[in-house]
Order: C-alpha cells, then structure tokens, then sequence
C-alpha cells in the first residue's frame, strides 16, 4: 500500500481541487446572480442572463484579479536601486524552485507581511510590506520569500487569486440582494401578483444569507491547508526552518494590522493581517501560527537528527 505523499503529487491535487473550487463558488455565484435577476420580474430570461454575467465576472476574475489585488493592496513595483537585496533572495529562492521569477511589488506598511499572487509560476507575483523589510534580517526574509514561492510553485496563487474576486463579489451581491428583500418590490407596497412570487422572495433571501456564507468558509478551509504546505515547501526550499519560524514570530508580535487589508484579501497573506491570531473556527484565515512555528522547528530537530544540512 502507498503511504507517502510526494510535493508533486500535492500539486497535482491542488491543480484539481483549483478547478473543483472555482466551479463550486461559479455555481453559487450564479444563483446568487439569477435570484437578483429573477426576483426583479425578468422571467425565464433570467437564467440566461445569469449564466452570462458569471461567465463573463470568472472570464474576469482568470485573467485580471492579480493586478486588481495588487491595486487594492496598493502595492508598488519598486526600482532595482531600492530594495537590491529583496530582488537577489526572490530570484535566487526562484532558481532553487525551478519557476520563473515572479514580479516584485512593494506594500508601503509598517507591519511586517506578504503575499503572492497571480495564475500560475509564469504570471504571478509577490508583495511584501516594507515593515516586513525592515524589520526581518536576511534568513527571516528568505523564509517568508520561499513562502510565497512555495504558493506560487504549488498552484496555490490561481485559487486564491481567483478566489478574492468571485466570493468577494458573492458578498457584494448577497449584501445587495437582501436590500432587494427589504426594500424592493417584494415590500414595496405593491400588490403581489401571486404566491410564487412570495415563495421566490424567501428563496431569495436564503440565497442572500447562506451563499456568501457558503463561499467564504469554502475559501477559508482551503486557505489553512495552504499555509501548512507552503511553510514545508518553504523550508524545503531554504534547508532551514528557523529563518521562517523566527520570521512567523515577528510578525505574530506585531500589534498592527495592514491598512489596506480586508476579509476578502486576508487569506492571501503569509499570516492574518488583521490580527485576528486569537480565532481559530471555519472563519479563520490562517491556522494558529503557534501551530506553524512548532511545526517548523520541529522540522528542523528531525533534520538535525537525520544529518540534513
């Protein structure tokens, strides 16, 4: 019986679970986006126009939803002449992975953290925040660069990329569709036309309720599996887990969150940027970072112990 579990196979399996996940949040998308449809007396038409619009918002979501991340984010790409020694560990941790060297982007933001980006190794990128530049020294910032690397080399990137605008938008039109409930012409005063136009306004509003729900809780689970993944890869990369263990820790004890992070884009980060290490439930962005650095230097003891150098 096979008992081992190979980084390649892993990659596979989230090349396949990518796919899965982006058709199961498409489909709430889509009901979500035919309820608002519907509930507003288009008829049969509706189902058509939804699939339209999801079509077109996933069509979207593949091909733009880094640069939009990185503009939300307000990341910069930063010259040759700033930050030398950020650009020499990206493309050195990038040989060493056997991927193309991602675009280097800048956060201006005190609080020491990072993420990666895009669709794949050949279009994707990594930002770190300028806190997390000066605050690290060079192994701890290696261990947070082959972190990210390590999402990008195991196809991490293209979910949760994808992922930040479709069940940020899942939000955006549940929130919008409840509003329709209350204040639409389902309680407008006017007179119902007949019972199914009642029954629709309830499944409306479930669909609200649970589809953002739904989507999120999707998104986070898989979030945490990542990070678990990335933190070996990235050790594995480095051949020392202490420069991202010790990085890990900085970062937890840095009492400030990232300004212009938010729920939809937290998941990306290397850890909470809102500082929320204390929630540990199927809301959570990240698993307990306690957990991440034991786990680490308990990779490390073995290693010592095996003669791994």
């Amino acid at each position: 019986m096979k008992n081992t579990y190979t980084f390649y196979e892993a990659i596979e399996q989230n090349k396949r679970k990518t796919w899965l996940i982006f058709f199961l949040i498409s489909i709430l998308l889509f009901f979500v986006c035919y309820s608002i449809i519907y509930f507003f007396n288009l008829g049969e038409i509706a189902i058509f126009i939804a699939l339209i619009v999801t079509l077109t918002v996933n069509y979207y979501a593949y091909k733009n939803s880094d640069k939009l991340i990185l503009s939300i984010s307000d990341a910069y790409e930063p010259k040759k002449e700033e930050y030398p020694y950020l650009i020499n560990i990206v493309e050195g941790l990038s040989i060493a992975a056997g991927i193309p060297t991602p675009k280097i982007y800048v956060i201006n933001d005190s609080s020491p953290n990072a993420f990666a980006t895009g669709k794949d190794p050949k279009n994707s990128a990594i930002a770190v925040t300028t806190g997390l530049l000066e605050k690290m020294n060079r192994l701890e910032l290696e261990g947070v660069v082959a972190h990210e690397i390590s999402h990008i080399k195991n196809y991490d990137v293209r979910l949760q990329t994808i992922a930040v605008v479709l069940v940020g938008l899942i939000v955006i039109l549940g929130d919008s569709l409840k509003r329709s409930f209350y204040y639409g012409p389902f309680y407008s005063g006017e007179k119902r036309r007949n019972k199914d136009q009642d029954f629709l306004g309830i499944i409306s509003l479930i669909i609200a309720l649970l589809a953002p729900l739904l989507a999120t809780i999707l998104r986070f689970s898989l979030s945490r599996q990542r990070e678990y993944m990335a933190d070996a890869t990235a050790a594995m990369l480095t051949r020392y887990p202490e420069g991202l263990a010790s990085a890990l820790e900085k970062i937890a004890k840095d009492p400030n969150p990232i300004k212009r992070a938010n729920n939809i884009t937290a998941p990306l980060y290397i850890a909470d940027p809102l500082k929320k290490y204390n929630v540990n439930n199927l809301f959570s962005t990240h698993p307990p970072i306690e957990e991440r650095i034991k786990r680490l230097r308990m990779m490390g003891e073995r290693w010592k112990l095996m003669g791994v150098k």
